[in-house]
């Protein structure tokens, strides 16, 4: 199990499904955890768990999409436990769901500036603390949608595809300086998001039953694997938590 004992690790997105399985593991692992979510209040069941296994957390309000509200997340986390050690851009949607000709241009772009403008604010409000301290990590949620074009998903594969590469060129710039970055696959998982997706009927995900799907717990381990210096070979890199090497190190059984 990787050593994460007093890391100070910012989650967003934290509230429920990949979030809040990730939290839940890092806690367990010892680290100091930051659950951001749009209301702090429905981080609650997630502080609880953590409080009731000895872990230390606690939940801001924050909408990644709002740059001064992820500048004030920083600043708490700071204030509470005095630096940030790792940040997990994990907040995301996927509305609007739809034929590019029947989508709301308005909730199109909320996509983007949540998907991938919000990755940028959490590194740009985070870097120069990295910098200053001489390390740090930074972990953007990806999809195979960044890679892979799927109908009724093209805000979606759009703000996914920027991701990646929002993802390489920070690794390009803070590399050098003590800061390892990663991009994270994490498969297809039983999440509220899956269910708005199986609604919706478009594309072939939407059409996988939900026996199929991956439980939250295994990218959770993958997340807490990358947060560890386990994982420092693999700075860098876009992963998904499929590939068989990586399951092997995290712990994970094999597909």
């Amino acid at each position: 199990m990787p050593d994460l004992k007093d890391k100070v690790i910012i989650v967003t997105g934290a509230s429920r499904g990949i979030g809040a399985a990730a939290a839940l593991e890092l806690a367990a692992q010892g680290a100091r955890l930051v659950l951001a979510a749009r209301n702090a209040s429905a981080c609650s069941e997630v502080l609880e768990q953590i409080g009731n296994n000895g872990g230390e957390a606690f939940a801001v309000s924050c909408d990644v999409s709002d740059f001064t509200a992820v500048e004030k997340m920083i600043s708490d986390a700071k204030e509470r436990f005095g630096r940030v050690d790792v940040l997990i851009n994990n907040a995301g949607i996927v509305d609007p769901v739809g034929l590019i000709e029947d989508t709301d241009p308005e909730a199109w772009a909320r996509n983007i500036q949540v998907n991938l403008v919000g990755v940028y604010h959490g590194i740009r409000a985070v870097i120069k603390d990295f910098y200053a301290q001489g390390h740090g990590t930074i972990i953007n949620i990806s999809s195979g949608a960044a890679h892979n074009p799927l109908e009724g998903w093209s805000a979606y594969c759009s703000g996914k595809a920027g991701v990646f590469m929002m993802t390489r060129a920070t690794a390009h710039e803070a590399g050098e300086k003590g800061v390892r970055v990663y991009g994270f696959a994490p498969g297809v998982v039983d999440t509220d998001m899956q269910v708005t997706i199986r609604a919706s009927g478009i594309n072939r995900v939407s059409q996988l039953p939900r026996e199929n799907l991956s439980k939250a717990v295994e990218p959770a381990k993958a997340l807490a694997f990358l947060c560890s210096e386990e994982a420092a070979d693999l700075a860098g890199q876009e992963l998904d938590v499929r590939n068989l090497e990586l399951r092997e190190r995290v712990g994970l059984p094999a597909l």
